[in-house]
């Protein structure tokens, strides 16, 4: 005997047909407008990783580092910018900053048919219209130009692209974020007449001013000085997670109206303000056995990896939600506009990136949480490249 389907069951049927058909379609959906939009990471630490470790990202590194080249690829990366850093206690910072340059060229090199170095927006386009990574390159702390303008050159003809002004250390030229913040016997605030030159020197040449890690004073005298857009390579925002390294409100309004870019960090404790205390008591808890690994391995870096590693459960309690990396993002776009916020994730230079963005495969859940938040496919490309591409293009010589 047949069995005759209820009319409540053939419409709880149906229902559920249509559900799974609308989930099908939004997820097709996502995966499309991450697919065609170009996706621009301003800031990855992997060379810093290289250097530690003797690592390449043409390796399987999954499970060891958050970036390679084939999880890019899977990430739908289209164009990275590595990041050139080395701390204010690295001696011969200038040296050691060409020898990463030096790293990503030979592993390049290795790639051609992946990767290939670009120097401007029309090489760019080009390499992604051939389905290549298209590469380019931060220095990450202007201690590693030795207050030489010659050295900025080199730089540039190396294929640098943006100069953090300082890292948590200031320059002779200009004071950092924690200097200005928790050094109380600093002599000067901002820019000197040097840090002045330097700025309308980067706009002559074509780098763009990244005013990440840099103080209140230095980022007003920069907004003062240049002549061009300017960015934030890896910066969130104040007034949702208060810490020194984001950017108040009034920041980001003189950097929309600069024509500039946000660019939106992953790290926890940049996103979500009740990490920062957490992180400190873990860091406190372990640093005897972080200063017996400093003692062998001599890099602060290392040992504190190790440390994190070592201990994961408690390291994991550390990871700020997903969400909060779109609220950090809606809130730029609340406040000045969809054409000022990107993407500068901070992979492979923090120890915590947030829930469910575990590497660089993770991007597109990021498309998708746009999409759900109901952004248009021509505002999120803007968010995933498009608004850094029109600065990066605004710098370059004409």
């Amino acid at each position: 005997m047949k069995k005759v389907m209820s009319l409540g069951m053939v419409l709880l049927t149906g229902l559920t047909c249509l559900a799974q058909g609308k989930d099908e379609k939004a997820s097709q959906t996502y995966k499309n407008i991450h697919s065609k939009a170009i996706l621009v990471d301003t800031h990855n630490d992997f060379l810093t990783q290289a250097m530690d470790y003797g690592v390449a990202f043409d390796q399987d590194l999954r499970g060891k580092t958050h970036s390679d080249l084939k999880r890019w690829k899977e990430g739908g990366m289209d164009v990275q910018f590595f990041s050139v850093f080395s701390d204010g206690e690295q001696p011969n910072p200038y040296d050691f900053a060409m020898r990463q340059m030096d790293s990503l060229d030979a592993a390049v090199k290795r790639n051609p048919d992946k990767i290939v170095k670009v120097a401007n927006t029309a090489e760019l386009y080009k390499a992604v219209k051939q389905h290549k990574m298209a590469a380019l390159i931060g220095v990450e702390g202007g201690h590693q130009i030795e207050d030489d303008l010659n050295k900025l050159d080199t730089f540039y003809k190396r294929g640098v692209r943006y100069l953090t002004l300082t890292w948590n250390n200031s320059t002779s030229w200009a004071t950092s974020a924690a200097d200005e913040t928790h050094n109380k016997d600093l002599k000067h605030k901002g820019l000197t007449d040097f840090g002045k030159q330097l700025v309308q020197h980067m706009n002559a040449l074509g780098m763009m001013v990244d005013i990440s890690h840099v103080g209140e004073q230095t980022f007003w005298d920069v907004i003062a000085t240049t002549s061009k857009p300017i960015i934030a390579s890896h910066s969130s925002v104040y007034a949702l997670c208060p810490h020194q390294r984001n950017l108040k409100d009034d920041q980001i309004k003189a950097i929309a109206k600069n024509g500039g870019v946000i660019q939106v960090n992953f790290n926890s404790g940049f996103l979500d303000p009740t990490i920062e205390k957490r992180e400190d008591a873990f860091i406190k808890k372990h640093m005897a056995e972080e200063d017996s690994i400093m003692e062998v391995v001599q890099n602060r870096h290392v040992a504190s990896s190790t440390i994190f590693k070592k201990h994961n459960t408690e390291a994991q309690d550390l990871r700020a939600s997903f969400d909060l990396v779109i609220k950090h993002i809606e809130y730029i776009i609340n406040l000045v506009g969809v054409d000022y916020v990107g993407i500068g994730s901070d992979f492979d230079g923090i120890e915590s990136p947030p829930q469910q963005l575990n590497d660089v495969t993770t991007y597109p859940l990021i498309t998708k949480a746009l999409v759900e938040k109901g952004y248009s496919e021509k505002d999120i490309n803007k968010i995933l490249g498009g608004n850094l591409l029109r600065v990066l293009s605004a710098n370059e010589k004409h």
